[in-house]
């Protein structure tokens, strides 16, 4: 376990199981979902304090510096899914309209999001269904998607495409 711990700046317990945390210099650049036997290895930081305040208040909006590697279209969507608020969802179909895109690229560029939490995702849903999560549509993906929908208390269904 030496091996992974070096490669995360933090490895933390949430409600969703243990998050790896990696970065470069002061700036995030992954959050990894990791095995419950992972030891914890969480330090005071910003960013555990943030997303322990997430946790608890899901109307808590980060502020985390980011880096951010991936193509000029994955950049674009990766900005427009911080700008969805908590509590609001919005279909693959809606998010690519703003973008002048297609669904499935969108669905794409969420699928490789390496910031998921920080960067919502999750706030993206099929226009019939939630869509997956991380290329996940069912297991325990797909379960902390519905988790972190039903923690801001999203109304999942409420827009049309």
């Amino acid at each position: 376990m030496t091996n992974m711990h070096s490669q995360f700046a933090c490895i933390m317990d949430t409600p969703l199981g243990k998050l790896g945390i990696r970065m470069n210099a002061d700036c995030i650049t992954a959050v990894d979902y990791l095995s419950a036997n992972v030891d914890t290895t969480t330090q005071e930081s910003s960013i555990a304090s943030q997303l322990i305040a997430y946790f608890t208040n899901p109307k808590h909006k980060f502020e985390l510096p980011i880096q951010l590697t991936g193509t000029p279209f994955q950049l674009r969507v990766w900005m427009a899914l911080s700008d969805i608020p908590s509590g609001t969802t919005l279909t693959y179909g809606q998010l690519a309209k703003k973008l002048k895109s297609s669904p499935r690229a969108v669905g794409q560029a969420c699928r490789r999001n390496p910031i998921p939490i920080i960067i919502p995702c999750h706030r993206v849903i099929g226009a019939k269904k939630l869509g997956g999560y991380a290329g996940d549509t069912s297991g325990n993906l797909f379960a902390v998607k519905q988790w972190l929908l039903q923690h801001e208390s999203a109304h999942i269904f409420t827009a049309v495409s």
